[in-house]
């Protein structure tokens, strides 16, 4: 993959991302979309048609909340933050993607 290539990401990958990026405060959508970016210095992109299912799911399984408020450009739009149970759910895949991605280094260093 080139440097400048984005790189999509899978649906429980992308769960874990929105979670992660909403551990310090609530963001709209856009926000969460850039906020990852940004993490990943800019090698993960998310689309809208991604994002919007994602964070529906997590907000019927309890994992954030939202609530409509005004952006900085003054527009309407509609804030997640995460509820308690999304922190425990943080916390949990935080825990098995490291032991995930440590296993798959170790298959990928055997070679």
């Amino acid at each position: 993959m080139a440097k400048d290539e984005k790189q999509e990401l899978l649906q429980g990958t992308l769960d874990m991302l929105i979670l992660k990026s909403l551990q310090l405060e609530p963001m709209h959508g856009f926000g969460i979309s850039l906020r990852i970016a940004q993490m990943s210095k800019d090698v993960l992109l998310v689309e809208q048609g991604s994002l919007y299912p994602a964070l529906y799911r997590l907000e019927d399984q309890g994992w954030i909340k939202s609530e409509w408020g005004v952006s900085e450009n003054n527009r309407k739009a509609k804030f997640y933050s995460l509820t308690a149970a999304g922190r425990k759910q943080l916390a949990e895949e935080t825990e098995n993607w490291a032991r995930v991605s440590a296993a798959i280094n170790l298959v990928l260093g055997s070679a």
